[in-house]
């Protein structure tokens, strides 16, 4: 990576944060440019996953998941993809928000983070999908202030990207398409770089689709080969059918067939599945892929033969079946010199670094754009004086280069009209009722016949996702202003305050717990998978590493915990 330095390194407390739908990373910047800070664990991705036991202890990452295969009703995963709705989870018999789920993964990177700083952190640049709308940033930026951390600035995922490839950095004007095919989220994004700006020209996606659904795929295969139905399974064994399909879909990148086995009601079974009938069972998926290219493509007025380099970035596109399909849609070679899990918390470490002017980092201007049409309810008239509601009157248009403001001059519809009412919305339909509310203002002007009074309605959009709202009377010059904040779902202040105190009640496992945990987790979901000998060997090892943890020899801690995790690791090769 070639990003230019100079002078004496200072710790930045500002860390940048890739909160993924599967896994989750962390970096700061240091003088040799933005560095990835490992977990507790020793690796770089934790799993974007929460268990919490009745006892109120929480567990994320890889004992999380571990736990899903032996208690599926404390664990949940892939929230990112309902952040900004209402849903429930339910965790042992505790509700949580996904903002609140997302928070408890935060909190265990920033604890991490500050075991090995050495330092207090307080301040997180977050990533967030190009394709996130406005309630789902802020459920985002509200999961980052659970966590404890000051969040002021939030950074699309394909531009921290552009800044980690140190695209930035480049001496002449370059466009290029950013493909982002995460765990559960896609985004496609254009940026074109110009001088010393970074500007994103479109944004398309999909925030339901990811590497999770090309597990799924593989997951059905099997099924269909074995004759089996999904409904029929148990919860548990639904949890290890995709447990062994995610296996299967990484063997399958460097083999032309694979076999995948499945303990299903102590019967094991197993299926050959070869790339093709893969590929054949993905194809759906792939054209899913095809629209959002497309479509951000026009938004920027481009042709693919304009687009000077196209950059990989999100673990699913590690996947031989999505380069493939790739290489034949884009009819080049992508770049993917850089590791597509850390792409993008190290440009968000980047932009962490930019946030606090440091002079190891080239100014840079990054500019990104509204990825949703923002607009007012209006009456329309389409025959002479026979008018329609509730249809939508754009103002500040989808992949507008922001901060943007714009004005539009709207008339009165009634005779005596004594009040303008502008309900605030987000979205891409004609029709006021399909697009997304996020509130509303109501002005009082002078009555008259209809058309006479008007109101100029300003959008102001800024860097951080805030809309300023404007009314004003034309006739009058009275005018009344807004912020939108958020939906019902925002929280205010104070109910974040109290929400964090009731979260603090739950404990993250302890640092130097977590491995323990981790191989006796384990240990317990490979005992449950196995029969006979095998089970009882595992037995063994099992019993003699919680007398060695009951002890509390250390020499002999590590003695059984190695030969737990060889035996482990054997059971996994069978």
């Amino acid at each position: 990576m070639d990003i230019p330095y100079s002078g004496v390194m200072e710790v930045s407390m500002i860390v940048g944060i890739d909160l993924g739908t599967t896994n989750s990373l962390i970096a700061y910047f240091t003088e040799e440019g933005p560095k990835i800070i490992p977990n507790r664990l020793g690796k770089n991705l934790t799993p974007s996953v929460v268990s919490v036991d009745g006892e109120g202890n929480v567990y994320v990452g890889e004992t999380a998941r571990e736990r899903m295969s032996l208690y599926p009703d404390t664990v949940a995963e892939t929230f990112k993809r309902s952040m900004g709705t209402e849903r429930d989870y339910v965790l042992s018999g505790k509700h949580f928000r996904p903002e609140e789920l997302s928070s408890l993964v935060l909190r265990a990177l920033k604890e991490d983070a500050e075991s090995f700083l050495g330092e207090e952190v307080t301040e997180a640049v977050i990533s967030v999908p190009a394709y996130f709308d406005d309630k789902r940033r802020k459920a985002t930026k509200r999961a980052g202030e659970l966590a404890g951390l000051k969040v002021e600035r939030m950074i699309s995922e394909p531009t921290a990207a552009a800044v980690a490839y140190g695209l930035y950095d480049k001496t002449k004007d370059t466009r290029f398409l950013v493909f982002d095919l995460g765990g559960g989220t896609f985004d496609v994004s254009i940026l074109e770089l110009y001088h010393n700006i970074l500007e994103v020209r479109a944004v398309a996606g999909d925030n339901y689709l990811g590497g999770e659904d090309f597990t799924e795929a593989m997951a059905k295969l099997f099924l269909q080969k074995a004759k089996l139905q999904l409904q029929n399974l148990s919860e548990k064994e639904q949890v290890r059918l995709f447990r062994e399909a995610e296996k299967a879909k990484c063997a399958i990148n460097d083999n032309d067939v694979v076999s995948m086995g499945f303990l299903y009601k102590e019967e094991s079974l197993e299926r050959k599945i070869t790339y093709k009938e893969y590929e054949e069972a993905c194809e759906e998926l792939l054209m899913k892929i095809r629209e959002p290219v497309k479509k951000s493509l026009a938004d920027a007025g481009l042709k693919l033969s304009d687009i000077d380099e196209v950059l990989l970035i999100g673990g699913a596109t590690r996947l031989n079946i999505v380069r493939d399909f790739l290489i034949r849609l884009f009819r080049k070679f992508p770049d993917t010199r850089m590791n597509p899990d850390e792409t993008v918390a190290l440009g968000a470490a980047v932009q962490a670094a930019m946030k606090e002017r440091r002079e190891e980092v080239k100014e840079v201007i990054l500019t990104d754009v509204c990825s949703f049409t923002l607009g007012t309810e209006v009456v329309v008239e389409y025959d002479e004086g026979k008018y329609e509601d509730g249809r939508f009157c754009p103002i500040i248009e989808r992949n507008t280069v922001i901060p943007a403001s714009h004005t539009e001059r709207l008339y009165t519809a009634r005779d005596n009209q004594s009040k303008v009412r502008v309900r605030v919305l987000q979205g891409e339909s004609r029709f006021a009722r399909n697009n997304l509310f996020l509130g509303e203002l109501e002005i009082d002007i002078p009555k008259g016949p209809k058309g006479r009074e008007a109101v100029d309605v300003t959008y102001t959009y800024d860097i951080n996702s805030l809309l300023e709202v404007e009314v004003a009377v034309v006739s009058t010059g009275e005018s009344r202003k807004m912020v939108i904040k958020g939906q019902e779902n925002e929280m205010t202040e104070e109910e974040i305050k109290k929400r964090m105190e009731e979260l603090a009640y739950l404990k993250i496992q302890p640092r130097d717990y977590e491995e323990n945990r981790l191989v006796l987790t384990r240990a317990e979901r490979m005992y449950e998978e196995t029969l006979g000998e095998r089970r009882r060997m595992l037995d063994r090892y099992i019993t003699a590493f919680e007398a060695a943890l009951k002890g509390g020899d250390h020499d002999e801690i590590m003695e059984t915990r190695e030969a737990l995790n060889q035996a482990l690791e054997e059971e996994d090769d069978e």
